[in-house]
C-alpha cells in the first residue's frame, strides 16, 4: 500500500518531514476492520505527533486521525460492522495513522460514514466530534446545573475544529446559551452561522468581553486553544462552581487560582479510551452513530472547510502549515491516492 510517513522531530519545512513510500499492507485481527481510506482530514494532533509532542509508539509512522472509507475485511471478533460498510473514524494513537491506503481500525471506534455525505465531507468529522461531544457530556456534564449561574457556555476558540461542531452540538442537545470567541471577521461569522447566540474577541479581556452581554457569569468554559493565556480571564468570568474544560496543551497550568470559586478542572483527550482500553471504549461507536444520525437529520453539518487535494506529502505538508499558522477555519480535507 501507499502512504505518508514522516520523521519525528521535524520542522514542517525540512526535508524529509513527510515523505511518500510503500508498505505490505495490513492484516485485521481481533476486531479490527481494514479499511481502504478514500479521504482525510488534517488536525492539529498531526502536527504534535511529528513534532514529538506525543510518541506513537508504533511503526510504520504513518499519522492521520481522521478518516472516512470502505470497509474490505475485518478481525475474526468483530461484529459491529461488515465487508462494503462505508465507514467514518479518528482511529487510535499509538497504531499507524490514516495517511495511507489501508488502515487497520478497532471497530469500537467507528461509526457508520452519514448517508448524507460524500467521503471528504465525513472526514472531517470524527475527531472533532467526539472529542467535542466527549468534553460537553462526558466531562463537562453540561446537563447538569451549576447552582445560580447562567446557563451558558464560552467556547474559546469556536471557529477551529472542534470549536465548529461543540458549538452545533449545544445548540442542537442543549439549552444553554452559546458564546464563541473569534478575532476575525470570517471567522466570527462562522461561528453565528453554525449557531452561535453571541460571538466575542479573543484578543480582548475576555471577562469584559462576556460581562458586556449582560448575560450573567456562566456556567461552562470549553477551551480549545490558548487556555494558559486566558486563564486568569477564564476565572474571573466564570460562575462559581463552574466547570472549565481544555483540550490544548499548555506549556503551564496553574489551578490554584481556580479554588476560591471551587471551579472544576476536566481534561478530555479523545484517544483516553483507546490508549488505556477501558471498559468503556465502545462509547466512540456510539457518539459516532449518533453524530452521523444528526448529520443525516439535517440538525448537524459537516466543518469541512478546505480541499487541499490528493492525500500525498507535498498535499499534507501545506496543510500542516496552514494548521500551524493557526489561521485555518474549520477542517482542511485530502481526498484519494490519485494515480
Amino acid at each position: 500500500m501507499r502512504a505518508v510517513t514522516y520523521t519525528e522531530g521535524s520542522s514542517i519545512d525540512a526535508p524529509g518531514a513527510l515523505v511518500a513510500t510503500t508498505f505490505p499492507d495490513p492484516a485485521p485481527t481481533d476486531r479490527d476492520l481494514l479499511v481502504r481510506v478514500q479521504a482525510v482530514s488534517v488536525n492539529p494532533i498531526d502536527t504534535k505527533v511529528r513534532q514529538g509532542a506525543y510518541k506513537q509508539g508504533c511503526e510504520p509512522k504513518i499519522l492521520g486521525w481522521d478518516a472516512a472509507g470502505t470497509v474490505i475485511s475485518v478481525g475474526p471478533e468483530a461484529r459491529l460492522f461488515k465487508p462494503g460498510d462505508t465507514v467514518f473514524y479518528a482511529g487510535a494513537l499509538d497504531r499507524p495513522g490514516s495517511n495511507a491506503e489501508l488502515q487497520c481500525v478497532d471497530e469500537r471506534l467507528v461509526g457508520h460514514k452519514p448517508e448524507s455525505l460524500n467521503f471528504a465531507a465525513a472526514a472531517a468529522l470524527p475527531l472533532t466530534a467526539v472529542t467535542a461531544w466527549e468534553m460537553l457530556f462526558d466531562r463537562l456534564d453540561v446537563a447538569r446545573p451549576v447552582p445560580g449561574a447562567a446557563p451558558g457556555i464560552l467556547i474559546v476558540g469556536g471557529a477551529g475544529g472542534v470549536g465548529s461542531i461543540a458549538i452545533q452540538l449545544a445548540r442542537q442537545l442543549t439549552d444553554l446559551t452559546v458564546i464563541a470567541t473569534a478575532s476575525r471577521p470570517e471567522t466570527a461569522q462562522w461561528c453565528r452561522d453554525l449557531g452561535a447566540h453571541h460571538v466575542v474577541d479573543h484578543g480582548k479581556p475576555l471577562a469584559d468581553e462576556v460581562a458586556a452581554l449582560e448575560l450573567g457569569t456562566p456556567s461552562f468554559v470549553f477551551s480549545t486553544t490558548g487556555t494558559g493565556a486566558h486563564l486568569p480571564e477564564i476565572i474571573e468570568l466564570l460562575a462559581p462552581q463552574g466547570r472549565l474544560g481544555p483540550i490544548d496543551d499548555p506549556a503551564t497550568l496553574d489551578v490554584m487560582p481556580l479554588k476560591p470559586k471551587s471551579l472544576s478542572l476536566h481534561w478530555e483527550l479523545m484517544f483516553t479510551r483507546s490508549l488505556f482500553q477501558t471498559a468503556d471504549m465502545e462509547r466512540q461507536h456510539a457518539i459516532l452513530t449518533e453524530v452521523s444520525q444528526l448529520i443525516d437529520a439535517g440538525r448537524l453539518r459537516t466543518t469541512f472547510a478546505e480541499s487541499f487535494g490528493p492525500i500525498a506529502a507535498a498535499n499534507l505538508t501545506r496543510a500542516h502549515a496552514l494548521i500551524e499558522s493557526r489561521r485555518a477555519k474549520g477542517k482542511l480535507v485530502l481526498e484519494g491516492f490519485g494515480n
